[in-house]
């Protein structure tokens, strides 16, 4: 039940055994849980650093559990303050990775590691020839929110054949494509096929990495019309594979329960982002770009939070949402 927490099936044990029985010894939880005294000791030992076993003020040299409600509480911050550094660490790579392909895009078309390609067919030619020798995964970022039909029925042949070989497609999209039925019901056919996805709230520019060793890049992010770029330079391919690890270890499985969403304040991931977006000055419109969601969105969802901060202006709801910690 505490696997999500990081405690594996012979730490809760240990626990739990300890909360029942506070005066258990080593020996008396090896007899009693059918675990080796190292096993224990161990367990004891992890338990320590995790914070939920702590010396006992009544009988020195012994250890006292912690209660639950405490315990997995400070288990909850630590890995809440994980995650903002992990959301930290992503933001920085975004920045060197947009860098570092915007100074391989001038390179030659001809070059050996950095192929060019204008235009929609010459991209659909390109990935086409890139899935059919797929062997191992394809990782792919795609931002925007919703997808578009035609965008996804191409899709659709290459991840067949793919799945249909074994291969592995990992996918995360945007938070908002699971208000949208089109892009929400193709995620969800290639759950069913064997793929995995998952959503997060704000994404990097758009990638696709295949078998780790190629990958696929717009030349410039806000004007895909630009082209792509297709390259095997091996320092731009693992910097694309770190940046997508971060972005895959941020996001939330598809299937995943609505609440995990959601805070222990009950704000939504992509809610708290656009509260940071408005109250960096960012406009409504481009807000809306960046967590893939139309303009008329963003208005609701911010009329939402005004409404439950009990704001009558958005410096106000600002100021409350900080107040709350939401910011």
């Amino acid at each position: 039940m505490l696997q999500v927490l990081g405690l594996d099936s012979s730490l809760e044990s240990v626990y739990r055994a300890l909360l029942t029985h506070p005066d258990d010894g080593v020996s008396d939880l090896s007899g009693r849980l059918s675990l080796s005294e190292t096993d224990v000791r161990a367990c004891l030992d992890q338990l320590v650093d995790l914070r939920l076993l702590q010396p006992s003020r009544e009988t020195p040299g012994m250890l006292r559990a912690v209660s639950p409600d405490v315990g997995l509480e400070v288990i909850l911050r630590r890995q809440e303050a994980e995650l903002v550094r992990r959301q930290e660490e992503l933001a920085r790579s975004r920045e060197a990775v947009a860098r570092t392909v915007a100074e391989f895009a001038s390179l030659s078309p001809r070059g050996d590691t950095a192929e060019k390609l204008v235009g929609l067919d010459s991209i659909q030619r390109r990935l086409e020839a890139l899935t059919r020798e797929l062997r191992q995964d394809c990782l792919a970022i795609e931002p925007g929110g919703a997808q578009s039909q035609a965008s996804l029925d191409a899709s659709r042949p290459l991840d067949e054949q793919a799945l249909a070989r074994g291969v592995q497609l990992l996918t995360v999209y945007q938070d908002s494509v699971r208000n949208d039925r089109v892009t929400l019901d193709y995620a969800r056919w290639i759950s069913e096929q064997g793929g995995h996805v998952r959503t997060s709230p704000i994404l990097p520019p758009r990638m696709l990495i295949f078998d780790r060793r190629t990958a696929v890049v717009p030349i410039d992010p806000e004007n895909t019309r630009r082209g792509a770029l297709c390259t095997t330079a091996p320092g731009i391919v693992a910097s694309l594979v770190a940046l997508f690890e971060q972005t895959w270890q941020a996001a939330v499985p598809l299937g995943a329960d609505q609440r995990l969403l959601l805070d222990d304040t009950g704000v939504s991931a992509a809610e708290r982002e656009l509260l940071k977006l408005l109250a960096s000055g960012m406009t409504d419109e481009a807000a809306g770009k960046r967590l893939g969601v139309s303009l008329r969105t963003v208005r609701r969802q911010m009329a939402g939070l005004m409404e439950r901060l009990n704001a009558t202006s958005r410096f106000e709801a600002g100021l409350k949402a900080a107040q709350r910690g939401w910011l």
